[in-house]
């Protein structure tokens, strides 16, 4: 009979707990070290930002051909609306409207013939969000064009508009909207007016929290059974986790339980819901499509306009999500093969870092892979 010596037994056992603990730092380092290199690497494949890019501060109007060509004749005016709300709740947190959805859909309705006035809840000078990374020349030059800035530093209080002097109205996103559209009698009055007597309603990105409290003169929700698109809870509370906290609601939420049908798109990617005269779209890269929705529920052919870098990029992650990587990459070849600067290869990026965010290891590498590929044009 063989006995075992008790220290002998642990002194054992800790030497085993020992190559587990070496073994398992030796694997934490790696992963470290790994991902380390892989995001050095993933950050080479960004290229400089080109000349041209870093010089579109200065566009002005007249720089761009979509305005200044074929010129369409006067066709009305369209109503565009913006939040007053500069602080998400009691958070701290900033907010306004969101430059870049109402910088787009302001030269697309021009360029359609349409003058453009922009109201708020309160009147005056309204908040504005101004996010460097997603500015184009139009952004920029809407932020240098006189007549449009004197419209947004002295917006027209809702109290104030008169609504049948407009075809249509546009709700601007922002997240002050979730705070000052939902409960505004001059609001409600006017898409209740525009809506049943066929004129357009339109918003996209956190605009729709102007619809949530309309009512129609025979008592029904104005959303029920509609087609309907917004921000959508996944794209809220992966940029605020406490959004539930900080906002009055969920905007997606509040859109289904007066009876929407919420069309929800691919997470921060293009979705834009048309029914009947409303038109409403889900997040800043739906304004371009929002806008000329609008111009073509009115009867109109949009103008022809040079399709942006970003509606390029937008179209191969979507690509991406619906047919997959292979696809994705055709999609490329489509864009770079005429003009390699055809995409922007900082969204590109982008969407990887929001891949990383959900931990979607999979996707990380599927954008690296396409951002690279897409290099090889250049």
């Amino acid at each position: 009979m063989t006995l075992h010596h008790p220290t002998f037994a642990r002194k054992k056992s800790m030497s085993g707990k020992r190559k587990i603990m070496k073994w398992s730092l030796i694997v934490v380092a790696v992963l470290v070290v790994s991902i380390v290199l892989f995001g050095a690497w993933f950050i080479s494949l960004i290229p400089p930002v080109p000349e041209s890019v870093r010089n579109i501060k200065a566009t002005a109007p007249a720089d761009l051909p979509y305005l200044t060509e074929n010129i369409v004749p006067y066709r009305g005016k369209i109503l565009a609306v913006v939040t007053s709300t500069g602080q998400m709740g009691s958070s701290g947190k900033s907010t306004g409207y969101e430059l870049t959805e109402l910088s787009r859909a302001y030269y697309v309705f021009q360029a359609n013939g349409f003058k453009v006035e922009v109201a708020s809840p309160l009147g005056g000078v309204p908040p504005v969000v101004i996010d460097g990374e997603d500015m184009n020349a139009y952004d920029y030059a809407f932020l240098n064009d006189t007549t449009a800035q004197a419209k947004v530093k002295q917006t027209i209080a809702m109290k104030d508009v008169d609504p049948k002097a407009y075809q249509a109205v546009y709700f601007v996103g922002g997240k002050g909207t979730m705070y000052d559209f939902p409960d505004n009698e001059y609001i409600q009055a006017l898409v209740r007016e525009y809506y049943e007597s066929g004129k357009i309603v339109s918003a996209v990105c956190h605009g729709p929290a102007a619809l949530v409290n309309v009512r129609l003169s025979n008592g029904d929700m104005l959303l029920t059974n509609r087609q309907v698109s917004s921000f959508t809870n996944r794209e809220e509370l992966l940029l605020i986790p406490d959004a539930a906290e900080i906002f009055p609601f969920l905007l997606q939420d509040r859109l289904i339980e007066r009876g929407a049908r919420f069309n929800e798109g691919f997470l921060y990617l293009n979705k834009v819901s048309k029914d009947g005269n409303l038109v409403t779209g889900q997040n800043p890269w739906s304004t371009w499509m929002v806008a000329e929705s609008v111009i073509e529920q009115m009867g109109y052919v949009p103008k022809q306009r040079v399709v942006t870098q970003e509606e390029n990029t937008i179209s191969i992650l979507e690509t991406l999500e619906s047919e997959g990587y292979q696809q994705a990459k055709v999609a490329i070849d489509r864009f770079c093969i005429h003009d390699p600067a055809s995409i922007d290869r900082r969204l590109l990026a982008m969407h990887g870092v929001v891949a990383a965010m959900q931990f979607d290891g999979m996707k990380v590498v599927k954008l690296a892979r396409l951002l690279s590929y897409s290099n090889s044009y250049m």
